[in-house]
């Protein structure tokens, strides 16, 4: 017991900088894919190709292609970013491309008579998707973008590349200093699942919180 507490501090240490450039990422990535969402159902042909470009390139392209080109090829048209600015602008780009998908299924599972329905009342396209389409729609993305936060975490791991120290990079320290695999490797797969645990439940109380609120106003 003594030998796995001496290798926590280390692990903890990792662990909080995964859980740091999650938690950044996360709301760049969220803004990201409802502008591309939302951008993808424009008018504008241009905004359209905009979007669709954005999410094509992103969602195909590997991960770890993106951040290499970030932190490598950037620097030599003389764009330099810090590592850890690096990894949540990627990071953030990368689920954003995802996300945006998730908004689109999201706006379109919304009914077409609330569409008509807003027609009907007068309201200009802008007015019925910021007050009726997308809190409908917003309820039913909360699901997916909890799963896409998971991800998010779990790609934390690809930072150790661009010499992040996250708790990938602190495991495969360790392991090299002391050459016991089961016991850090063990840890950090239990760090991981913490992590992902306490994430998945602060989604659900979320997921909760709008569920009631969109049941007040129906009943209201």
């Amino acid at each position: 017991m003594q030998g796995l507490l001496d290798l926590l501090p280390q692990l903890l240490k990792g662990a909080q900088m995964s859980l740091l450039v999650t938690l950044a990422a996360a709301p760049i990535a969220l803004c990201l894919a409802i502008a591309a969402g939302l951008a993808r159902r424009a008018p504008s042909r241009l905004l359209r190709w905009i979007a669709v470009g954005y999410v094509e390139i992103f969602r195909g392209t590997s991960l770890v292609v993106q951040l290499f080109y970030f932190y490598y090829v950037m620097p030599l048209v003389g764009i330099s970013l810090e590592p850890v600015t690096t990894g949540i602008l990627v990071l953030a780009l990368n689920h954003g491309a995802y996300g945006s998908e998730v908004v689109r299924a999201g706006l379109g599972s919304v009914p077409k008579g609330q569409h008509e329905a807003c027609l009907v009342l007068g309201m200009s396209a802008p007015l019925a998707m910021r007050r009726i389409i997308f809190p409908q729609a917003f309820v039913a993305m909360l699901p997916p973008f909890g799963n896409l936060l998971i991800e998010l975490l779990k790609s934390t791991s690809l930072l150790s590349l661009i010499t992040i120290f996250d708790l990938s990079f602190a495991g495969n320290a360790l392991f090299q200093t002391t050459g016991r695999t089961i016991e850090v490797y063990g840890l950090v797969l239990v760090l991981y699942f913490v992590m992902a645990t306490g994430l998945t439940l602060v989604m659900r109380r979320i997921e909760a919180w709008f569920g009631a609120g969109r049941e007040k106003e129906f009943r209201a």
